[in-house]
């Protein structure tokens, strides 16, 4: 069976890593099982025969493939018989447009509304190496980037925009059905339902409906998963 090391809170079944939620997505897409092991920061050892030290780390028999967008090419190369990822060369492309928008704007305008929150729910040994690391990151305390998380929501909604036309006008960035561009952004959305009960989204927002059509994929294999009411 395949295995997926996977970012885990205090609590072990709180998995909370955006890019770990691709790629258990994209198993599902794919319809493969993998047993998932839950890995805290401070447990580099445990991966160290990835010759790094994050999650997602995908081990499929004798190989091992770290990075969520290296591990969804790996994915629908070596199971190609399967359902597609990408949808087409082109889907391909759009869908690393939207992995990488995540990567550099969503999930860093997500974190100074969650990070004190994620800090509260990281195992004890982790707490300090999080805290150290995410406060130099920020230029600031944990406590001081969420702050005015309140005030400052609204223009992350506003900021929404172009994602809110396209879910206005399709069901999905993959159009009908959800493919891996779906994956790769709503990862940051499930990252801080698993962590936070603050509210990103207004509940009339197309983007609100579309992460509701997201928890609900797969029998609701999000949906049933650690998290806060959204």
């Amino acid at each position: 069976m395949l295995k997926l090391y996977d970012l885990a809170g205090a609590e072990e079944d709180r998995r909370f890593s955006p890019y770990c939620w691709r790629v258990k997505l994209a198993l599902a897409h794919k319809g493969l099982e993998a047993e998932t092991i839950p890995w805290r920061f401070t447990e580099k050892d445990a991966i160290a025969f990835s010759k790094q030290g994050r999650v997602p780390v995908l081990v499929d028999g004798e190989r091992w493939v770290n990075d969520s967008w290296a591990i969804a090419e790996y994915l629908e190369t070596a199971y190609r018989d399967r359902p597609a990822l990408f949808g087409s060369p082109a889907g391909k492309a759009l869908s690393l447009f939207h992995t990488r928008w995540a990567d550099a704007t969503l999930h860093g305008a997500m974190l100074r509304f969650v990070v004190l929150d994620i800090w509260k729910h990281v195992a004890a040994k982790d707490k300090a190496y999080f805290r150290q690391s995410r406060e130099e990151r920020l230029g600031t305390t944990l406590e001081d980037a969420v702050a005015d998380r309140d005030e400052r929501v609204s223009a992350f909604r506003e900021a929404l925009l172009p994602l809110r036309l396209t879910l206005k006008a399709q069901p999905f960035l993959g159009g009908a059905t959800p493919l891996y561009a779906d994956y790769a952004v709503f990862g940051g959305f499930q990252w801080c339902r698993a962590i936070s009960d603050f509210k990103l989204l207004a509940p009339d927002d197309p983007v609100y409906a579309w992460r509701q059509r997201m928890l609900g994929l797969f029998g609701g294999l999000v949906g049933r998963a650690a998290g806060y009411p959204v």
